[in-house]
């Protein structure tokens, strides 16, 4: 079989494992508050999750154009294809990394460091489309800050309104709301993160000349909406533990902040095809309403742990992703 066929071939199943991956990785962070709360079971929110993911990741392409084109010019990406593999392989490896010690990092910084790293290995640094990768990082690293920033504002609001209302009947109210903002929450995870397989694919499928446009082709936006569905179904426990307990004790009124915020933010990023970190913004959406709440009940240890995990992310996967090209180079 053709050496190029069997790279894209196993681009494409590299790409759906990520989003496997990223489904089980990613799926505490639309759930992570109602399952604390008890607002949902968690079985019936991991299905309900697994369905909105889906459904979310069928709506939108913006944002899997943007990383087929706005990182590497896939038409004189040399190696294409290994680039690619290597890229997919070190996302994956510091995803799984990073899930077994429950630590709540960025699968957007995994992959897009990835990238970045194995294309740089391979053509240099010229091969970088900087204009558009500067775009990206400047999403990833505001993002997080807007939903700090707004998760505290909507808190603080929700203060100044609930202040009289009796606390056990407000809390059974919000429990039922979070059913919903649960709900939003995991269909605005699926409209970006999916996504970026989908470019990754498509990425691949140019660099192959297998297809001349940067529009997703259907099949590939079914079976990485698949993808990501299932393996949203089989859950992150670890990483609900650490978002839903370990930063701040949640009750049913914060939850309810946190996701209205997370939620916003995401659907934004859609709406203007840029890729953020779903983990970064939700984190910080509990972040800011953990501040808003009461600043000594946040747990900083954890969200300094969770903010050094966030820096390191790229460099680290660049740096593997390099050192894997490398290796794969010499066997294809």
């Amino acid at each position: 079989m053709d050496t190029l066929l069997v790279l894209t071939i196993l681009i494409v199943v590299f790409a759906l494992g990520f989003d496997f991956i990223n489904g089980f990785h990613d799926t505490a962070n639309a759930i992570a508050t109602s399952v604390s709360t008890k607002a949902l079971k968690p079985r019936h929110a991991i299905i309900m999750a697994s369905i909105m993911n889906f459904i979310g990741a069928m709506t939108f392409t913006g944002v899997a154009k943007t990383i087929t084109s706005d990182i590497v010019d896939p038409n004189k990406l040399g190696h294409g294809s290994v680039v690619i593999l290597a890229a997919l392989i070190a996302a994956i490896a510091w995803n799984l990394i990073t899930w077994y010690y429950g630590i709540p990092s960025s699968s957007s910084h995994a992959l897009i460091g990835s990238i970045a790293g194995a294309a740089i290995a391979a053509s240099g640094f010229g091969i970088i489309r900087w204009s558009g990768f500067i775009k990206i990082l400047e999403a990833l690293i505001i993002s997080p800050l807007l939903a700090f920033g707004v998760g505290y504002l909507i808190y603080s609001i929700f203060k100044v309104v609930f202040k009289n209302n009796n606390l056990t009947k407000t809390n059974k109210r919000f429990r039922l709301i979070q059913i919903l903002t649960a709900a939003i929450q995991s269909y605005s995870h699926g409209t970006n993160d999916a996504q970026k397989s989908m470019g990754i694919i498509t990425l691949a499928l140019i660099s192959a000349g297998l297809v001349k446009s940067t529009d997703i082709p259907l099949w590939v936006q079914i079976s990485c909406a698949a993808a990501m569905g299932l393996g949203t179904s089989i859950g992150g426990w670890k990483i609900i533990k650490t978002v839903g307990g370990k930063i701040m004790k949640i009750r049913p009124v914060n939850g309810v902040a946190a996701d209205i915020t997370g939620a916003a933010i995401i659907f934004g990023a859609t709406f203007i095809h840029l890729p953020v970190s779903t983990t970064h913004v939700i984190s910080s959406s509990i972040l800011g309403v953990g501040s808003s709440h009461r600043i000594k009940g946040v747990k900083w240890g954890t969200a300094k742990r969770m903010v050094i995990t966030w820096f390191i992310t790229l460099p680290i996967s660049a740096t593997l992703a390099a050192a894997i090209y490398t290796i794969l180079n010499l066997i294809f």
